[in-house]
């Protein structure tokens, strides 16, 4: 810690939240850079946002103007550690160059080694070396769920003695519903009716979307004609054949509604208000933050019972077999017919959500690096 200072100063990666860079649409590791910039202060650190520029070096508050390989392979191609004003650097995007400072790096998943298929084939092999660099040069690593540790052990070479598990969260303001009119307006600006079935995430592979569809699509008409279907997420790596399928289902009339350019938060917080089943079948996750983001909103959810979910959820979902489109549908139905379920899901779901906030996320990173400083 820097000498006579009783807050520890901070270097956070924020590349991944700079708008240059994400176009204002942030996937999972943007939303949790995001979130601990904005409560680690109030978990007593001093925070110095940090983004990197062309030549692999840091800068304080703007966007990466290159290529992210390039700044890497100029990082490997240099031996000259970066000095850094801050006592501590934490990695929340596997980026990290050669410093003069304790590092803490967190690792949110395997992905790419344990399923090589769902990933970008022109990336993968980059994001499994950033992920074993970022395992070799931290001090001290965050997992998200007890669920990764074994596959960053076993993929990374990771001691598991230097993991701690950290959960992500959501904002505490999510378990005040907003203003009804505000919820209304939002909704009738997409054309949506409430009480529709709903799914948030980059529409990939492993997000398991075209079985979410083809559950919907075999769901008796009366109650397609009821509720819609809305996906909202941007096209991601081997999305094409997902997005030729939601396309065909919009041209043959049906209730499927696929927003992928949404960037506003408080209409995202809306469009969970509006919704009657949030349903996430993934079949790969190194935690989903959107599950906890449909309990703080009072909605059902349907949930996969494979990876980290169900120690995500801990009960407070209908766990399903992601695998499975016939479970999956009789579960969309069950969801949208049974009363007693649906409320025995939102009461457990809001006592969840209280549990798992970005406050309690940064009082337990803060912790992280209290104890690696001391």
């Amino acid at each position: 810690m820097t000498s006579g200072a009783s807050i520890p100063q901070i270097g956070l990666s924020t590349t991944t939240t700079e708008p240059g860079l994400t176009g204002g649409r942030l996937d999972g590791i943007g939303v949790y850079s995001r979130a601990l910039l904005r409560y680690l202060p109030q978990a007593g650190c001093d925070v110095k946002p940090l983004s990197f520029g062309p030549a692999a070096s840091l800068s304080v508050g703007r966007p990466m103007p290159s290529s992210f390989p390039l700044a890497t392979l100029r990082d490997l191609a240099t031996p000259l550690r970066q000095q850094m004003d801050v006592d501590l650097y934490h990695a929340t995007d596997y980026r990290i160059v050669r410093m003069d400072r304790p590092i803490v790096a967190t690792l949110h998943d395997a992905l790419p080694i344990v399923h090589p298929e769902w990933c970008n084939p022109r990336l993968r092999g980059l994001k499994n070396w950033l992920q074993a660099k970022a395992a070799r040069k931290a001090d001290r690593v965050i997992a998200h769920t007890h669920y990764t540790i074994p596959e960053l052990v076993q993929s990374f070479g990771v001691d598991e003695r230097r993991i701690s598990v950290v959960p992500c969260g959501v904002d505490e303001e999510w378990l005040d519903a907003p203003a009804p009119e505000a919820v209304q307006a939002t909704l009738a600006e997409y054309g949506l009716r409430p009480g529709y079935y709903f799914f948030v995430g980059t529409i990939q592979p492993r997000k398991n979307v075209d079985r979410l569809l083809e559950a919907y699509l075999a769901l008796p008409a009366s109650v397609r004609a009821q509720r819609q279907l809305l996906i909202v997420g941007a096209p991601g790596a081997r999305s094409n054949e997902t997005l030729a399928r939601i396309k065909a289902a919009r041209q043959n009339g049906e209730n499927v509604l696929w927003l992928d350019r949404l960037t506003s938060d408080e209409q995202l917080r809306h469009l969970y208000a509006g919704a009657g089943v949030f349903v996430f079948p993934s079949l790969y996750e190194g935690f989903g933050i959107p599950v906890v983001e449909a309990f703080a909103s009072g909605v059902p959810v349907i949930a996969s019972n494979t990876t980290s979910l169900p120690e995500v959820s801990q009960g407070a979902a209908l766990e399903i077999d992601p695998l499975s489109t016939q479970a999956l549908g009789a579960a969309m139905l069950e969801m949208a017919r049974d009363e007693a379920l649906r409320k025995r899901c939102i009461a457990a779901g809001t006592v969840r959500a209280v549990e798992l906030t970005w406050r309690e996320t940064a009082r337990k990173t803060a912790a992280v690096y209290k104890n690696l400083l001391k």
